[in-house]
């Protein structure tokens, strides 16, 4: 019988998951956890070269940006549309965007912007943003637990990171029905903390003990009720501690401050939402740990960037939010799709940046600001093998309404399950076992996949 921290770790013993997460680094002269299991990778020499799977980074503007005075210009408007800021023109011919987004006007020929997207709701409730259905379908699993769900990754992360500190945020990211083993991990502090390795470990005096105890282990996962739900999705971290790679695609301590800076971390301060006072530092740090996520395996990261719900108010005023967020995003959008180039990785990774609708193009006077407007928001894609270059739908003359086409949250969620290679035919049982679809329209935006 051996123990580690006073821990029973021969093969007739049970370790709690607890114990488990805390087995980060196992000294045996030299062999770790990860030696342990690192047969899983090497048994297959001919499937390590196979092209990696396909992820997606999404990027969601909580609150709703204003589409007429970021992506959808109007400056022919009348006035009180059109708000102060001025079109600038971009790498793609015709194509004009804000002038504090000239990082992203840069590169336009590159990325696809999706303009004129009707969504159902008309305020703040996430449903169609993380499902791509609103909330009177039901409770629907989020895009990411599908994906976990149907086409997990084979590497030791989790398929699906949610890089949201919101509780809010997160009600919208629930697997419901998919099963609760498929709930996003979230690399919060004492989730990261179950990843470092223990340190002053007693050594281990047998390997085929310590072996024998994780055979056993292994036997319990499979068998065990207990390890059920929310508990297989822990399990999980017995592989995830096993690998370096894991812990260092959570730690940004090695990234230097100029690509801290390059991400636009702390570059700039914005309001919270139409409160002047109340200013924040501009976070880019989930930008990046999302790039080093996808690298490392993960098939679905989610963030969300800042705050937009910009509402008229005696203390707000949305141009003054704009022009102090805009630029700050355009940093962290540009350092993101220029780094996944620079790595060979645009085909593999998509990222989709937008909000759960625009808003109202008529400007309101006290404040000013703009309020919700579900009829015509944007979307900004990039990669994934999609078709780059265009700007897809077109709205009127003051930015209401699409007038070429109709694209809702369910063609751009299509989209994103046919990038990732989901079987949008199948079928999963809900709560009382009646087959739902993953969408009701199973169109992917056809523009962009060709």
């Amino acid at each position: 019988m051996f123990r580690v921290s006073n821990h029973d770790l021969s093969p007739s013993a049970g370790l709690s998951r607890r114990e488990v997460l805390r087995v980060g680094a196992l000294g045996l002269g030299g062999l770790t956890l990860s030696d342990l299991l690192r047969h899983e990778a090497s048994a297959n020499p001919a499937q390590q070269i196979q092209r990696r799977p396909k992820s997606v980074i999404y990027v969601v503007l909580n609150g709703g940006p204003s589409h007429i005075d970021m992506w959808d210009l109007k400056p022919h408007a009348p006035l009180e549309y059109r708000g102060p800021f001025s079109p600038i023109a971009t790498s793609l011919p015709g194509v004009q965007i804000c002038e504090h987004m000239p990082r992203q006007a840069a590169m336009m020929d590159r990325t696809a912007l999706v303009r004129g997207i009707r969504s159902v709701e008309n305020d703040h409730y996430l449903s169609e943003v993380y499902t791509g259905l609103p909330r009177s379908a039901g409770k629907r699993p989020a895009f990411g637990s599908i994906v976990s769900r149907l086409a997990p990754t084979n590497a030791s992360l989790p398929t699906y990171v949610s890089l949201s500190e919101s509780s809010d945020m997160f009600d919208y990211e629930k697997p419901h029905y998919a099963g609760a083993g498929h709930a996003p991990f979230r690399p919060l502090k004492e989730s990261l903390s179950d990843l470092t390795p223990v340190k002053n470990l007693a050594q281990l005096e047998n390997r085929k003990a310590l072996l024998a105890a994780f055979d056993t282990l292994h036997r319990d996962i499979e068998q065990r009720d207990g390890f059920g739900g929310l508990d297989r999705f822990q399990a999980q971290a017995l592989e995830m501690i096993a690998s370096p790679k894991v812990r260092d695609a959570f730690d940004l301590s090695s990234e230097t401050p100029e690509t801290l800076a390059r991400y636009g971390h702390k570059a700039g301060k914005y309001p919270h939402q139409t409160a002047k006072h109340l200013m924040y530092d501009w976070n880019g740090k989930p930008f990046l740990m999302a790039r080093r996520l996808v690298e490392a395996g993960v098939r679905v990261v989610t963030l969300h960037a800042a705050e937009w719900d910009h509402h008229s108010s005696a203390d707000g005023d949305i141009f003054f939010a704009l022009k102090c967020l805009m630029p700050v995003l355009d940093m962290s959008i540009a350092a993101l799709v220029n780094d996944l180039k620079d790595r060979g990785m645009q085909d593999d990774v998509l990222v989709v940046v937008l909000g759960e609708f625009g808003r109202t193009p008529k400007i309101t006077p006290l404040g000013p600001g703009r309020e919700h407007w579900a009829d015509a928001g944007c979307a900004l894609f990039y990669g994934g093998g999609l078709t780059m270059g265009q700007v897809i739908g077109e709205t009127d003359s003051r930015a209401e309404r699409s007038i070429n086409g109709k694209t809702s949250f369910q063609n751009v969620m299509s989209t994103i399950y046919h990038v990732l290679g989901i079987n949008q035919d199948i079928k999963l049982p809900d709560f009382n076992g009646r087959p739902q679809h993953l969408l009701d329209d199973r169109q992917p935006i056809r523009e962009l996949v060709g």
